[in-house]
């Protein structure tokens, strides 16, 4: 469930001046090409720039763009001297007329990271940014950044998670469940372990480590590129799911090793072998009691270092590696009564090897320490009160942090502080409210900075450390044909923030139906001053209708206590919260019409979506929920046992949780009720909806199905994601009209 937040150099943006409606270009006529435009330019961000990273000598950014709509990315040099921008390779040149493609891990990986684009999706720079790493349909290409020169690796195929080694002379991977490398003088594959299998395999990541720890990986090169340390992970007793392509029956169904809570999850130990092969060490630690390896690292200076987990994730240890026998020592612990958050930047050892950075929330919220090479505390680098979000970096030689956040949950800035100050933002020739993110060069004296606001899409600039403006990553994007009209405002007691978006042509004081876009879950908040945000929203408000969000308890970004509300039940402030923000909107807003409600969300938005008309009938009067979690003992282990707990030690927690519960109850009238889901669903399987729907049927309360046949978690069809967004105006027009 988790909805991953953008990583610092992702999606970066430019406004430009929105283009509004002229007057021989009739309402109608944008509305009805809107959704196609939409949905083909992936939302009017396909084009854009994305993962954008400065080189070590800070001379040139490279980032990765599509096309306007086609999402199949080029990898692109910005020249810091010149501020001009040049192609340096495409998939085209590469593939040489062949077809894309991906085996079942790599395609597993990307959704796991929610990537939906083709071609070039990622690339690295080796440490000294002489070459650049870019994989591309199971195979490899390395880039010499001073000829232009490309080489194919000479690897066996469907190669996945490449990486070169800290020296930049290997490079390492994950192939048929074992690790390999090519050594790049000799361009020639060799095999690091041995007897990897699809139930125990070497160097990748489990599933709950993907999709809900952030960790992508499951191998780690040691600083001296002499060894690695990699994963063992054995599925054996695990649950399999299958999956089946209803479409197509006769190519027979997909399984997967999918834990649900109370049930086994995989035994991942972890091991330390010389890159020539042999034998592996294994790394010692109490595994019955801290199950979960959460993070991994190994850093220049330092020990080999690993987070480990208990099960209800209410305590974890760090542990520092002796890489030669596999014997851990205890650095720290974290406790907390309800959960612990992970932080996948943490620890970060600093050059020498002197101490380390720790995130923490054990003060009421998120704060960075500087940790003693030995784990006792030395210091606190940002406070609680400062709202950190993301770790831009850590500049030793300033003594100067860097980082995403900001104490205002709707905005986003890049931010500094040096040791023993206050952190100022870095907002270079930019002002009023705005979500922006930073990325900073190893000397700390470059950035590459993005924004959007309310009021302008994304767009990224390269800026020197005394503001000047170096030039802008340029993009080929589409425009979209309206800005939005969105006030934010905090309303209610708890000062839920919120936003409101009516239709361009509204009439003060006019009544109109209302809904709802929600998530309400940990881990995600939806009111963000951000233009590209509401698009689709400004199109279905012009249909006639009110489009509110409201982040109550259970949404991060204010405090330890307020995401916590939720411990042991998902279905009660949660709930309370989106009616208390419809109520108290309707106070402040006359046109709010509280008889005509209705509600829309996506993954925990659907399950909110489907409680709410399930439990709140009388607020709300039509609901469309897309890929909910009918009940909770059919989610994965590590999201759910985090905020529910075991089954076997919270039953009622599972039971009041569960909208099945409510389904069953026949003295409650359904409201009309839209259940759409992708049918190759491996997050949120589609037996999800189908259980819900069973029960709705034999309560005798009648509901909408949609599935979306061949669909995963994601749509990233355009044609299906226009289609659905047709179904659910009509939906709403029909009910709450």
């Amino acid at each position: 469930m988790r909805i991953p937040l953008a990583a610092l150099l992702c999606l970066v943006s430019a406004p430009v001046l929105a283009q509004q409606p002229t007057p021989t270009t009739p309402m109608s006529a944008l509305q009805d090409s809107f959704l196609r435009d939409y949905s083909e330019t992936r939302r009017f961000m396909s084009g854009r720039p994305v993962n954008a990273r400065i080189t070590p000598d800070e001379k040139t950014v490279l980032f990765l763009r599509g096309q306007p709509r086609a999402p199949i990315q080029t990898l692109f040099a910005f020249d810091v001297a010149t501020g001009e921008t040049k192609e340096l390779l495409t998939p085209e040149v590469l593939l040489q007329g062949a077809e894309e493609q991906l085996t079942p891990e790599e395609k597993a990986r990307r959704e796991r990271m929610r990537v939906s684009a083709r071609g070039f999706t990622s690339y690295q720079l080796s440490e000294n940014g002489e070459r650049i790493l870019v994989p591309l349909s199971g195979k490899l290409y390395v880039v010499e950044r001073s000829s232009g020169k490309v080489t194919e690796l000479q690897t066996g195929p469907g190669v996945v998670d490449p990486r070169f080694s800290p020296d930049g002379k290997q490079v390492a991977y994950v192939r048929g469940h074992d690790v390999f490398r090519v050594v790049l003088g000799a361009n020639k594959e060799r095999r690091v372990t041995r007897g990897g299998t699809e139930e125990k395999a070497h160097g990748l990541a489990e599933f709950v480590a993907q999709e809900e720890m952030s960790r992508y990986s499951g191998w780690w090169w040691s600083p001296d590129a002499k060894h690695l340390a990699y994963t063992e992970v054995d599925t054996s007793g695990v649950e399999k799911l299958s999956i089946v392509d209803v479409m197509h029956p006769e190519r027979g169904a997909e399984t997967y090793s999918y834990p649900r809570p109370g049930k086994a999850n995989a035994k991942v130990r972890l091991g330390i072998i010389p890159v020539t092969g042999g034998k592996t060490t294994w790394v010692a630690w109490d595994a019955e009691k801290y199950p979960y390896l959460a993070t991994v690292r190994w850093p220049k200076k330092g020990p080999l270092t690993v987070l480990v987990q208990n099960r209800t994730q209410t305590e974890q240890k760090l542990l520092a590696v002796d890489a030669a026998t596999g014997k851990t020592r205890e650095l720290l612990t974290e406790k907390d009564a309800a959960w612990l958050n992970l932080e996948q930047t943490f620890p970060l050892w600093l050059e020498d090897g002197s101490g380390f950075l720790w995130y923490t929330e054990r003060n009421g919220g998120p704060e960075v320490e500087l940790r003693q090479a030995d784990g006792t505390l030395a210091r606190s680098l940002v406070k609680p009160e400062a709202g950190f979000r993301h770790l831009a970096r850590y500049v030793e030689e300033e003594r100067t942090l860097y980082f995403v956040g900001g104490p205002n949950p709707t905005e986003s800035y890049l931010w500094r502080v040096k040791e023993g100050g206050a952190p100022e933002p870095v907002r270079p020739g930019t002002t009023g409210p705005a979500v922006e993110m930073g990325g900073v060069s190893r000397s700390g004296q470059l950035f590459v900075l993005s924004h959007q606001s309310p009021t302008t899409m994304p767009r990224t600039w390269v800026v020197r450390a005394d503001g000047t403006r170096v030039g802008e990553l340029p993009s080929v994007a589409e425009e979209p044909p309206f800005t939005p009209r969105v006030e934010f405002r905090q309303v209610g007691e708890r000062g839920f923030h919120s936003s409101l978006v009516r239709p361009r042509d509204a009439k003060p004081g006019v009544k109109l139906p209302t809904i709802v876009y929600v998530y309400a879950g940990p881990t995600t908040t939806v009111v963000h001053k951000s233009m590209a945000t509401y698009l689709l929203e400004q199109w279905l408000a012009d249909q006639g209708f009110l489009v509110a969000r409201f982040d109550g308890r259970g949404t991060p970004l204010r405090d330890a206590k307020w995401e916590r509300a939720v411990h042991l039940d998902f279905s009660g402030v949660t709930l309370e919260d989106q009616v208390a923000g419809v109520r108290a909107l309707a106070a402040e807003v006359p046109e709010v019409d509280s008889r005509r409600v209705g509600i829309q969300g996506w993954s925990f938005g659907g399950y909110m979506a489907a409680l709410a008309v399930l439990k709140r009938p009388d607020v709300f009067k039509a609901a469309v929920s897309g890929a909910p979690v009918v009940d909770w003992l059919d989610y994965d282990t590590h999201y759910t046992e985090r905020y529910l707990g075991l089954p076997e030690q919270q039953p009622q927690a599972y039971e009041r949780s569960s909208l099945l519960t409510y389904a069953r109850d026949e003295s409650r009238q359904l409201p009309p009720l839209l259940l759409i889901h992708g049918t190759a669903d491996d997050n949120v399987y589609f037996f999800h909806t189908l259980k819900l729907s069973d029960a709705l049927f034999r309560a005798g309360k009648r509901h909408e199905l949609l599935p979306l046949s061949g669909l995963t978690h994601m749509v990233p069809d355009p044609l299906v994601s226009q289609r659905q967004q047709e179904r659910v105006v009509d939906f709403f027009r029909q009910h709450l009209k």
